[in-house]
């Protein structure tokens, strides 16, 4: 009979405010999507990570007057550094047959590029690709034949920097949003408290512990939490079959980027749903307790 009770206060509660409840509803949404897509994002970044820096290269240009004595030397110290993994030699004629079949679609490029014009090489692989500054430091640039020493890691700090960035906007976007959405539970508690005093008036008269009285206008707020996490949810799967199923589809099977798995929707869903229940909840018994007498 008790929970009988509650359960038609809870809905009688959830029709006096339904305006306010909605819009609980679709702010909850909104921030917990925005939650769950930074998650995802990071996600993405971390196995974007673990692909890309493991396939870093350093490649170590010689000097167009490098001596046979300097290359040897350049050689002896690859094979005896600890962060060399493995190393190729290129030379002049092998670097201008990848760029023909690097460029082979810009037939001018190829044709006003003569075939001296790309030095010869080191392709180095390291053991740990987050060290690659270690070999930058080994090989300075313009000493012992050496032109230059490039890698790939400083585009990808950049791209992942890019990236980071995008994520910390999303959350940060997310966070204003949930502390929007605590305090529209908050307000939306308070006037539901205010409209039914009298019935929890009578309640506590009746010996009603406040606890009792309190928990329809948490279950309110739990289920506008719930709700809007489902919501989030719904959000997510449509992004990931319209979105990234779809557009990124090409990127994804080149390798380029990392797709979403549905064990990660699935996992992300549950997080922010259950947050989302946890955090509307905590806030109404915060307000009952702060603002309201029951």
């Amino acid at each position: 009979m008790r929970v009988n009770f509650v359960l038609s206060e809870v809905a009688t509660g959830l029709r006096r405010n339904l305006t306010m409840t909605v819009a609980m509803i679709l702010t909850t949404a909104i921030s917990l999507g925005l939650m769950g897509t930074g998650l995802l994002i990071a996600s993405m970044i971390s196995e974007m990570k673990e692909i890309y820096y493991d396939k870093v290269q350093v490649s170590i240009f010689l000097a167009d007057g490098v001596t046979d004595e300097q290359r040897t030397a350049i050689e002896a110290e690859l094979e005896s550094s600890p962060e060399v993994k493995s190393f190729l030699y290129e030379s002049k004629e092998e670097a201008y047959e990848r760029f023909q079949q690097q460029f082979s679609q810009q037939p001018e490029l190829v044709e006003n590029t003569p075939p001296d014009a790309l030095p010869e090489s080191f392709r180095v692989e390291l053991v740990n690709p987050e060290r690659y500054a270690v070999i930058a430091s080994e090989f300075p640039n313009g000493e012992n034949g050496v032109d230059k020493v490039a890698d790939e890691g400083d585009f990808l700090d950049r791209l992942f920097g890019l990236l980071n960035g995008a994520r910390n906007a999303t959350i940060a976007v997310a966070v204003v949003q949930a502390l929007a959405a605590l305090l529209l539970i908050s307000n939306t508690i308070q006037l539901a408290a205010f409209n039914r005093r009298n019935e929890t008036n009578i309640m506590r008269l009746v010996g009603a512990s406040r606890w009792y009285t309190q928990l329809p206008f948490i279950l309110e707020a739990a289920l506008a939490g719930l709700v809007g996490g489902l919501l989030a949810v719904g959000g997510l799967v449509l992004t990931k079959v319209l979105f990234v199923d779809r557009t990124l589809a090409g990127p994804i099977k080149a390798g380029i980027i990392t797709g979403i798995d549905w064990g990660d929707i699935v996992l992300v869903g549950g997080v922010i749903t259950a947050a989302g229940v946890a955090l509307a909840g905590i806030a109404s018994y915060v307000t009952l307790r702060l603002y309201v007498r029951l």
